[in-house]
């Protein structure tokens, strides 16, 4: 599509908007179904692949003669030729694809989609079947990308539009991959657009939730990862899960440097091309699928028979070390394959080991050694699942909602830890208090004192305006502070009423109403703001009507002071209604 046509195609979906997200919706839907196609061939292909693999070391290699033997390298050699004229043919089909797709949100590469996606298919089956350590999401997201990359561009949409389908093509890639809808739509919003806007939320749910369900037609609802009946976990051993993680954090950054330093192995005289790596890596895992067959593949068979192996150090010190190097070989050699299902195999694996060692010390029962191992693959723990779980409903339920981290804290960990987190928390409180005292004081002593009431005032003016500010937030913070029965959450919601009532209706009007004066913009903050007061103070404790949420009452008698101010005053000038016109045709946008 040319570029003069690319940009009036864009124009066109702005000046209809709502009628662009509602199409990116249902296009949505259709990147679903067939990115959910896609990735289920994919995996079955994996899941194939990785039973022939085992099928033959079992049945054919461990009662064959040499010969038979040396023909199984010969086979994997000649995978490696073919993996690597692949790489040849589409460089953008290697590594996980992440980061190309990634690069074409931004715009600063272009993938051809068809060749991506027999390459990457076809790639990832072979060298993840033949036992490579990688994992299939990486391949399973640029595979999503480019099946909504060649469904825009049989539609033929603009590049814009199109970014926003490869974006939702990549959340159904993951979903599909893991069983996982909302795992998808996550990695689509904070790790391709880091953007959380209804245009990216809308297809992108959407995508991930028909790509789930195809996927779980095709494999059922089992999720990747099984560990059975976990049993509560006490809280009182709370405190080694912060050992646990610290060792974690360790692991990867360990985990991490190699990863960015593997190609200095494969920088040796001896890989004169990427053949040879391939060939080399493809030949590490026939020789440990005859000495260690447990580190091939991604991993998701080892951690979910990880609960039923011995509670033996060294089979898990084995098991890791062996995991953690092959699967730096394996990623280094360009195959198509990610890094992120060996890293939680890596994680789960760390925290065997140390759940081990805390059952040999006598620290904890082997009871909760699979609660470890899962933790150990969590990348956070949500303090307040935590806290529904063992503290009951009585924190949800009343105003001690905001202290289960801190009465957590000093029941079950030891003290100097609950002083360690207890200054975690005031540290916090303090961070975001002085920024919230200096933009208060900033907005009062700038924008008010300066801006409208004394416009010639001089710098220490300003100054003395400010800490005259400060002073009186702080005696009305000690004024609510004061008062027991008041909660944060409380004071934030009538905070957030206050700010929503003020500028809420200002925002829009200004927008989408062009008869908007000066007068009325004034009119209406202060008249939100006065009514959030007065809603809360003089009429919800009458009850009744009056009971609901002082945000709404306030928001409808904003809009109304700002229309009515409005009319009752003069228009705008012609330049500002005049830009407000070619904005609103799309012309000044141009």
């Amino acid at each position: 599509m040319h570029v003069d046509t690319q940009l009036e195609a864009a124009l066109r979906a702005l000046d209809h908007w709502p009628r662009f997200r509602l199409r990116l919706f249902f296009e949505g839907i259709v990147v679903g179904i067939l990115s959910g196609t896609v990735i289920s061939f994919f995996r079955w292909g994996l899941e194939m692949g990785t039973v022939w693999r085992q099928w033959i070391y079992a049945n054919v290699l461990a009662s064959g003669g040499v010969l038979l033997n040396l023909s199984w390298f010969g086979v994997l050699l000649a995978a490696a030729l073919l993996l690597w004229h692949l790489g040849i043919y589409e460089p953008n089909a290697g590594g996980s694809g992440i980061p190309q797709v990634k690069g074409v949100i931004l715009g600063a590469i272009r993938m051809r989609w068809l060749r991506i996606l027999w390459v990457k298919l076809i790639g990832g089956i072979v060298g993840i079947g033949m036992g490579l350590s990688l994992g299939r999401e990486g391949p399973s997201i640029q595979i999503g990308a480019v099946t909504a990359q060649g469904l825009s561009r049989a539609l033929g949409r603009t590049r814009m539009e199109e970014r926003y389908l490869i974006t939702a093509g990549a959340s159904a890639g993951l979903a599909a991959a893991f069983n996982a809808p909302l795992a998808g739509v996550m990695f689509a919003l904070e790790e391709l657009h880091r953007n959380f806007s209804g245009v990216v939320l809308a297809p992108s749910m959407a995508a991930a939730l028909l790509a789930t369900m195809v996927s779980r037609y095709v494999f059922g609802r089992a999720p990747v990862f099984h560990f059975g009946m976990l049993p509560p976990f006490p809280l009182r051993y709370m405190w080694l899960v912060v050992i646990l993680g610290i060792i974690i954090g360790l692991a990867g950054v360990v985990f991490n440097k190699g990863l960015l330093n593997i190609h200095y192995f494969y920088d040796l005289p001896v890989f004169r091309n990427n053949y040879m790596r391939i060939a080399f890596a493809l030949c590490m895992a026939g020789i440990l699928g005859y000495v260690f067959p447990e580190v091939l593949g991604g991993g998701n068979d080892l951690v979910n028979s990880l609960y039923t192996l011995p509670l033996s150090l060294k089979l898990f010190a084995g098991l890791l070390i062996g995991k953690f190097l092959f699967t730096l070989v394996s990623y280094g050699c360009g195959v198509p394959g990610g890094f992120f299902l060996p890293m939680l195999v890596l994680g789960a694996l760390t925290g065997g080991i140390t759940g081990i060692v805390f059952v040999r010390l006598g620290l904890i029962s082997s009871y909760y050694l699979s609660n470890i191992v899962v933790i150990s693959m969590a990348a956070a723990v949500f303090i307040g699942v935590v806290g529904r779980s063992v503290a009951g409903l009585d924190y949800l339920s009343n105003n001690d909602a905001e202290n289960i981290f801190i009465d957590a804290a000093t029941s079950y960990l030891p003290p100097i830890l609950a002083g360690f987190a207890c200054a975690g928390v005031l540290a916090a409180a303090i961070s975001s208090s002085d920024s919230y005292l200096l933009i208060s004081a900033s907005a009062v002593s700038q924008n008010l004192y300066r801006g409208v009431f004394k416009k010639d005032a001089t710098e220490k003016q300003v100054m003395w305006c400010s800490r005259i500010t400060l002073v009186i937030i702080t005696i009305v913070a000690m004024a609510i502070a004061w008062n027991s029965n008041s909660t944060i959450f409380g004071i934030t919601s009538f905070a957030w009423a206050g700010f929503g009532a003020a500028f809420g209706p200002l925002m829009l009007l200004s927008l989408f109403w062009k008869r908007t004066t000066y007068q009325g913009a004034i009119a209406g903050m202060v008249a939100g703001g006065a009514m959030v007061f007065f809603w809360k103070l003089v009429l919800k404790p009458l009850g009744g009507m009056f009971g609901i949420y002082e945000l709404l009452p306030a928001f409808i008698f904003s809009v109304l002071v700002i229309v009515v101010v409005s009319l009752c005053t003069a228009e705008p000038d012609a330049q500002i209604t005049e830009e407000f016109d070619k904005v609103k045709s799309g012309k000044g946008l141009q």
